[in-house]
């Protein structure tokens, strides 16, 4: 088994799938609409699904905002240099909300920032990405 791909509800398909692109850097995979059903889908990752886990945006029509609750977490994603990737998200309108620096009661390297739905995404540095928090078993 292996995780196929996180699916997040948006309000406004094309400007979450611009972030996703624009500042993320993710591809956009393919694209579906369900008339009957009035929603659309669009699949981004950085790599193709067959090799990869990918994020699955719906987005069900005449909706412009969900409430997030509490239940969510973030999304991580690896990158080579924090700092750099974060100067990038801010000098293309993202919002960082937390700035790159240790985790709390460790030492890798970590910071987050926002989709346009508020949805939270971690970036760790790749370098630390495999010891993360966790124990190995």
């Amino acid at each position: 088994m292996r995780i196929l791909h996180t699916m997040l509800r948006v309000g406004d398909l094309d400007r979450s799938v611009k972030f996703y692109r624009e500042v993320l850097g993710m591809r956009l995979l393919r694209t579906s609409k369900n008339p009957e059903y009035q929603y659309s889908l669009a699949f981004l990752g950085y790599d193709d699904e067959d090799k990869s886990a990918v994020i699955e945006l719906t987005y069900n029509w005449g909706v412009s905002e969900y409430e997030l609750g509490t239940a969510y977490g973030h999304i991580a994603i690896g990158v080579d240099d924090i700092y750099a990737t974060c100067e990038a998200v801010k000098s293309h309108g993202g919002k960082v909300t937390r700035e790159p620096g240790p985790v709390k009661g460790g030492t890798t390297v970590i910071a987050f920032v926002e989709d346009p739905d508020g949805y939270k995404i971690e970036f760790i540095e790749n370098k630390d990405a495999k010891s993360g928090l966790g124990n190995a078993f």
